[in-house]
């Protein structure tokens, strides 16, 4: 009987652990992807509803901060630096504040995307970028909080807040030109000495064209102001897959020397224990 109460009590408590209850969120999360030209913006954000509510003027009083949104921090991303009201907002992750006044709104880009809501103590040296613009009035009422990314062109995009009957968009340029122009002239430039130095070392470790492989890692070194001391240890370690234990040695002690610069412990043993075996008769 006492075995019986035991595992019944288990099975209870296992399934009360397992239990559950899933309820709405009042202000449920949402998230946004979009590519405007060749950048990325993501936005994370939770949405309040109206409910009824006077949302701006007393849900969201005028002239103070707000969280835009609601629960922890909406956070926006760039993955370029973008150009906002003629200033420059570095790419990464921010968190948006924005303090909104009856004729105009100030939209803020936080460092510290880590609170839930305002931060405690605010710090202006956190202020990544401020700029100001007008709200507009919607023809239609806007229920859910709702954050987006539109009228996208190669160049630009509008980040636009909308709630109630105003809207607020925020011009941000993204650098399209620049970073195609770099993607252009990085490809049609040709490989760079890592990749020719990646491309030998996949030959060696997998058994390929071994003179392939030298042809590839000495172009990879001879790109370099100053030949890496990890180059030259798979050149010597090419050379002597090749039988080359001569040229091995000699490619293996500069590997060394640069090795001992650096004070890479890992690459001085390894070179000194090749150095060593490729000695022998």
């Amino acid at each position: 009987m006492k075995k019986i109460i035991c595992t019944a009590i288990f099975a209870f408590a296992t399934l009360a652990m397992q239990a559950q209850v899933k309820t709405p969120q009042a202000s449920p999360g949402a998230k946004i992807e979009q590519v405007v030209g060749l950048t990325n913006v993501e936005i994370d954000y939770s949405r309040p509803s109206i409910k009824g509510r006077t949302v701006f003027g007393e849900l969201v009083p005028y002239g103070k901060m707000w969280r835009t949104g609601a629960n922890a921090n909406t956070v926006i991303s760039f993955s370029e630096d973008v150009v906002i009201g003629g200033k420059k907002l570095e790419k990464g992750k921010y968190a948006l504040f924005t303090f909104p006044k009856a004729d105009s709104w100030d939209v803020i880009f936080y460092k510290d995307t880590n609170n839930w809501g305002l931060p405690e103590s605010w710090d202006d040296s956190k202020v990544a970028l401020r700029t100001t613009v007008k709200p507009e009035t919607l023809n239609r009422k806007v229920e859910t909080f709702t954050i987006g990314v539109n009228n996208v062109d190669n160049d630009f995009g509008f980040l636009e807040l909308s709630w109630e009957k105003t809207i607020v968009a925020v011009k941000f340029e993204v650098p399209t030109q620049k970073t195609a122009m770099e993607s252009i002239e990085k490809t049609l430039g040709g490989p760079k000495a890592a990749d020719y130095f990646s491309s030998a070392q996949y030959l060696y470790q997998s058994n390929g064209d071994l003179n392939k492989a030298l042809t590839w890692v000495n172009k990879s070194i001879e790109m370099e102001k100053e030949a890496p001391f990890w180059y030259l240890r798979l050149k010597s370690l090419i050379q002597a897959k090749k039988g080359d234990k001569v040229g091995a040695i000699e490619t293996a002690k500069q590997s060394l020397a640069g090795a001992e610069k650096a004070k890479n412990a890992d690459y001085v043993k390894m070179n000194k224990d090749s150095i060593s075996e490729w000695s022998k008769k």
